[in-house]
């Protein structure tokens, strides 16, 4: 019997699980949540769980019953196959460490929100999209009561329907993509027509306009942000002179698409395409005996994660994918393609930064500090820049602006940090590691 571990418990990680198990796998599943689910199906506490939302989980957690499930689980590190493990709350004090051994490694580390800075980004109220998804489906919590929704790409939708259900007015959901490109590549969506036909009728009850190529350019506010200022935008995102308008707002939620988490894949020695951990047909990264599934691997969305985790659990099991496994996957990537060409980020984007725009919010790290740097002759690369100006070195690791500082200063690389996550001096120091 094969023994798997999947790091993960979203869409790809559940049905990677799920088909391990198919095939005769043992299975763990590791989770740094205590639930699982993933960003995308976030437990409810049972009082708000519809019927629906009911049965899912309860589905989710028939799949977990038959697996051993770390949930509240920090892999803080991944020397190939060998994963180094810390069970307990990520803030807790006394987290005990693992390591596993298995036959095969399966890594659906999924994706987080990608937003772009502007001008007093860093104000309390200013949300990324996922955050403001996260308290007002998972916790019923609002995070204003006149909302702002801007940003790009098709999850500005479910974002802005979450906030409905909450009691939020959404004051407007801006798309800074143009109407030509983004129509253009939804046109060819014709499986999402029932979907997106229902976010647009909750839109219009609800009388929020949408605006395509437009964007929040800077937050205003002492204490907090208590207005934005948004402009009319072009194809490239550089801005319009004279469309600036203000709105007055409680809070404002906005995001960019989404970044992968690959950092578990460049430490197991996994190459990298563009960003996304590169995978064959079968899912297999570079690693013998280490796949991935999942947003890693390109930005698709659940159903596109599900179909690469369950390809990725059979054949890590040593079964063989069916050809309708296959064909889902793949119908997966060519959308997960399309969603790309329908919102790309504009070149022109740093247009809206001035030089005391903080890019880096851990160590308030500015434009003008990443320009100055850039122009320095004897700046001797980008890993230097970063000491220099501590841009992506604070606790985020870069997990916020490392894109964004990659992209202002001419670098895109993913370096190999043999410490993935935080992990306490005396836990690292502990020589108690318990094999499992």
């Amino acid at each position: 019997m094969r023994r798997i571990v999947i790091i993960g418990a979203g869409p790809a990680g559940l049905a990677a699980a799920e088909h391990a198990l198919r095939a005769g796998a043992e299975v763990t599943v590791l989770d740094q949540a205590d639930a699982p689910g993933g960003q995308y199906h976030r437990t409810l506490p049972a009082a708000y769980e519809s019927r629906q939302e009911r049965a899912a989980s309860e589905r989710r957690q028939q799949i977990l019953d038959r697996c051993t499930w770390w949930p509240e689980s920090t892999v803080w590190a991944v020397e190939g196959r060998r994963v180094h493990v810390l069970r307990g709350p990520a803030d807790g004090t006394r987290r005990h460490r693992h390591t596993l051994d298995p036959d095969a490694l399966i890594l659906a580390t999924g994706a987080h929100d990608r937003t772009l800075p502007f001008p007093g980004w860093q104000l309390p109220g200013v949300y990324t999209a996922g955050a403001a998804q996260a308290l007002a489906k998972g916790e019923r919590v609002a995070i204003g009561r006149r909302v702002l929704v801007a940003g790009s790409g098709p999850f500005l939708l479910p974002v802005a329907e979450s906030l409905l259900k909450v009691g939020v007015t959404v004051e407007a959901v801006l798309e800074a993509g143009s109407k030509a490109t983004v129509l253009k590549g939804w046109g060819l969506q014709t499986h999402k027509a029932a979907e997106l036909a229902r976010y647009v009728t909750t839109l219009v009850r609800h009388r929020v306009p949408y605006h395509f190529g437009r964007a929040v350019v800077e937050a205003r506010g002492d204490d907090r942000v208590r207005e934005v200022v948004t402009a009319k935008t072009r194809p490239d995102w550089s801005t319009v002179d004279g469309t600036e308008r203000t709105r007055e707002v409680d809070a404002v939620c906005v995001g960019h698409g989404f970044v992968p988490q690959p950092e578990l894949a460049v430490a197991a020695g996994c190459l990298l395409d563009g960003g996304f951990v590169r995978v064959d047909d079968h899912q297999h990264t570079s690693v013998p005996g280490v796949f991935a599934a999942g947003e890693i691997t390109g930005i698709g969305g659940a159903v596109g994660a599900a179909a690469e985790g369950a390809v990725a659990g059979c054949v890590a099991a040593g079964g063989t994918p069916s050809r309708r496994l296959l064909r889902r996957r793949d119908r997966a990537r060519a959308f997960a393609g399309r969603l790309a060409a329908a919102h790309p980020i504009g070149a022109a984007w740093p247009g809206w930064l001035r030089d005391d725009t903080i890019v880096c919010r851990c160590e308030e790290t500015t434009y003008g500090d990443l320009k100055t740097a850039v122009a320095d002759p004897a700046a001797p690369g980008p890993h230097a820049l970063k000491l220099g100006t501590r841009a992506g070195l604070g606790p985020c690791q870069g997990r916020m602006c490392g894109p964004t500082v990659a992209e202002l200063c001419g670098g895109a690389e993913r370096h190999h940090r043999p410490i993935a996550q935080p992990i306490r001096l005396g836990e690292l120091a502990d020589p108690k590691e318990t094999p499992a």
